[in-house]
């Protein structure tokens, strides 16, 4: 890897060492240098011994005109001098964005789930912050509003993953959280097993909640895939419709996992595992790279991994 040392001996330097380097270089003398960085003449003798040790070499020669670098230290100088510079750039960091100064105004395009499981806890933690931001969600398409998010209109993607959606090379994706499918159910109408199989998850009614936009989606794919298909009944446009939808009925709805646990009361509604090998999904963030340089929307981007995170999401 690039970033290796070439020797264990350079894991021992620290930014003093480099510090007294250039000191003594530019300086030519202990003294000197003691004196310029507030440390003692013992600690700048102990500095030099490191360096000469991690660098196997004499690095400076005592003489009576003063410390003489030696040839490998006049080629160091010119590189530890761009250490310490960018050691100051990383500290100095890009111009970070203060929400406190001025409203603003974040276009995102998300499914449901985002808006049910992570924005409204966003919004409370502005909220509980007094930051005046303002979130607003479009609902997502078929495919990713590439366009709009490479000139602006949109701030941030939320999409389904892996490969719902066309992939994008100029676009950054970041993995927010991991889900799986449940079967839910009004109580009256359970199941006899504890996991639908195949047959007996094709033989039963479905109502459909549209996650986004789109004639395809996870579960019918899936059984499209082992050549079955279901009889939907409905197709509803939000997960709180559907679960209305299948009460006092037999039909099923088969929501994402924390869906179900934040949206479908026991005293009214059952689950059990969906088939066999049905599989999960990701839900992902993607945005342009151009906006990295934007410092309010990487800001934005840190606010929601930081909900993520606080919910255990992460």
């Amino acid at each position: 890897m690039e970033w290796m040392l070439n020797s264990n001996l350079l894991r021992k330097l620290d930014m003093q060492d480099l510090m007294v380097f250039i000191a003594v270089y530019d300086q030519s003398s202990v003294t000197e240098v003691s004196e310029t960085l507030f440390v003692s003449q013992s600690t700048v003798s102990y500095s030099l011994k490191k360096l000469r040790t991690s660098f196997e070499d004499e690095l400076f020669i005592n003489t009576r005109a003063g410390m003489r670098p030696t040839y490998k230290a006049s080629t160091m100088y010119g590189h530890v001098q761009k250490i310490l510079e960018s050691i100051n750039l990383c500290h100095a960091g890009g111009q970070a964005f203060d929400p406190t100064q001025k409203a603003v105004t974040f276009n995102v395009c998300a499914p449901e789930y985002f808006e049910q499981l992570i924005l409204p806890r966003l919004l409370k933690h502005f909220d509980r912050a007094n930051l005046p931001v303002i979130v607003n969600v479009r609902k997502l398409e078929t495919e990713i509003p590439a366009d709009d998010l490479r000139e602006g209109r949109l701030d941030l993607v939320i999409c389904f993953g892996p490969h719902f959606h066309r992939a994008h090379k100029d676009f950054k994706t970041q993995m927010l959280l991991e889900d799986d499918l449940v079967c839910v159910f009004d109580k009256r109408a359970a199941p006899r097993e504890a996991a639908f199989s195949l047959q007996s998850f094709v033989e039963r009614r479905h109502v459909f909640p549209t996650p986004w936009t789109s004639d395809t989606n996870m579960v019918d794919g899936w059984l499209a895939r082992q050549a079955h298909k279901r009889q939907v009944v409905a197709r509803a446009n939000s997960y709180g419709a559907a679960l209305k939808m299948i009460t006092g009925t037999d039909f099923i709805v088969t929501l994402p996992r924390r869906v179900h646990k934040l949206l479908a009361p026991a005293s009214v509604f059952g689950h059990c595992e969906a088939p066999h090998g049905l599989p999960g999904f990701t839900l992902d963030m993607q945005w342009n790279e151009t906006s990295e340089q934007d410092s309010a929307n990487t800001w934005f981007r840190e606010q929601v991994v930081k909900v993520c995170a606080e919910q255990g999401l992460l």
